[in-house]
């Protein structure tokens, strides 16, 4: 299954998990986003942080989509990419 397919398919529960922790205003990036993705593909998140959030926090938030949605997914905060990706991201980021 393409991750689109099954990101479309638990979109509720995504957003209930997503909004558990201290993050807001999820998108999606990258192939998903631009409806590119393929079987085997990941599915990049984007949320800004609303609170203390640790890295811990993150890899749980990743692995309890992941557990959902059976594909690989990144969970991803602003302030981790350069100028030259941020701009790429931004061009293709569409809410969840």
């Amino acid at each position: 299954m393409r991750p689109s397919e099954a990101l479309a398919r638990h979109r509720e529960k995504v957003l209930e998990i997503i909004a558990r922790y201290p993050v807001s205003n999820p998108r999606v990036f990258g192939s998903v986003a631009r409806g590119e993705d393929i079987e085997g593909s990941d599915v990049d998140i984007l949320v800004e942080r609303i609170g203390p959030l640790t890295l811990i926090d993150l890899a749980r938030l990743e692995m309890e989509l992941e557990a959902l949605l059976s594909v690989p997914v990144g969970v991803h905060t602003p302030g981790e990419f350069g100028p030259a990706a941020t701009a790429r991201i931004e061009a293709d980021r569409r809410a969840l």
